[in-house]
């Protein structure tokens, strides 16, 4: 069957097509996605504002229409953070069902994570043991850790690259004391619950999924997304470490033209690396590999999981 599942993010509203049947691999047919950057739009209440509904209902509309041009069964629609923590999130979920008819699934933080960590158990399969998970969003962060294909423990932190880059950074370059205040607040945040995941021992093989991983991968010379799905591409926290200074003191024009960087996320790079450096650090992590893989798939599996074998 094809189905289709719209991610209604933080950055962006992304609709991937897959043709899928229990058992098998999900094959992508399509991938529609336009930015918006609902993390961005949030208004002092943190309510979500006119304009960026219009746009929310503008976008999912074309996503609808991609979808059915391209025979989609079955539409999976959900949305994370930016939705999750709107003040006006009802009436933000009751006007996109009145003009669009889709019922957005609001998932859980720690939701969000459960199903990234089964997309990465299912991308490297039981080989690779105890895995812990890292996804940089542009809200929140997730984290999870576990043997099985439900972890043992997830947590979600509002540590998204976009929502961090609005509220902390403001300058283009960003102002050296804001980088700092960032640097700490990350840290903090993260440290807190470091210890609820240190009691279940060391993971065999620490995973990062996101654009944001991908990116800071490929600036520190991970092969091209044009390569395949199957290079492995790994990410170290010495690089980062080296990385970090040198994204602070460059203007966003000059983050998006290094190599796999977009324009669209380029503002937001160093408030990602800033996270991702200081979660593989508190962790104890030298490096992690990328997983292909991340929530969208995951949503999918579990999706399948529950259709009769045919």
């Amino acid at each position: 069957m094809r189905l289709g599942v719209l991610d209604v993010g933080s950055n962006t509203v992304h609709l991937l097509v897959v043709d899928a049947h229990p058992g098998a691999r999900p094959l992508p047919a399509h991938s529609h996605k336009a930015e918006l950057r609902l993390a961005e739009l949030l208004e002092g209440d943190d309510a979500i504002g006119p304009h960026g509904v219009e746009k929310l209902v503008a976008t999912i509309l074309d996503a609808l229409d991609a979808a059915e041009d391209k025979g989609v069964e079955e539409v999976l629609p959900f949305a994370t953070s930016a939705v999750r923590e709107a003040s006006n999130a009802d009436a933000v979920l009751a006007r996109v069902a009145e003009e669009t008819g889709v019922d957005l699934a609001v998932l859980a933080g720690d939701e969000e994570a459960r199903l990234t960590f089964l997309a990465a158990r299912r991308w490297f399969g039981w080989s690779a043991g105890r895995l812990l998970v890292l996804d940089i969003g542009g809200g929140s962060l997730e984290i999870a850790y576990g043997l099985d294909e439900e972890p043992d423990k997830a947590v979600s932190l509002p540590l998204g690259a976009g929502r961090l880059t609005s509220r902390w950074l403001p300058g283009d370059p960003p102002d050296a004391a804001d980088v700092k205040a960032l640097r700490r607040h990350v840290r903090t945040e993260i440290a807190r619950i470091v210890g609820e995941f240190a009691r279940f021992g060391p993971p065999d093989h620490v995973v990062a999924t996101s654009k944001t991983f991908r990116q800071l991968a490929r600036i520190a010379g991970a092969a091209r997304s044009a390569e395949g799905l199957y290079v492995q591409r790994v990410l170290t926290r010495k690089a980062l470490e080296e990385w970090v200074p040198r994204l602070a003191g460059m203007p966003a024009a000059a983050r998006a033209e290094l190599p796999g960087v977009s324009e669209g996320r380029a503002g937001q790079l160093l408030a990602g690396a800033l996270v991702a450096e200081a979660a593989m650090d508190l962790f104890g992590v030298d490096e992690v590999e990328i997983c292909p893989w991340a929530l969208r798939e995951g949503v999918i599996l579990r999706r399948l999981d529950h259709l009769p074998a045919s």
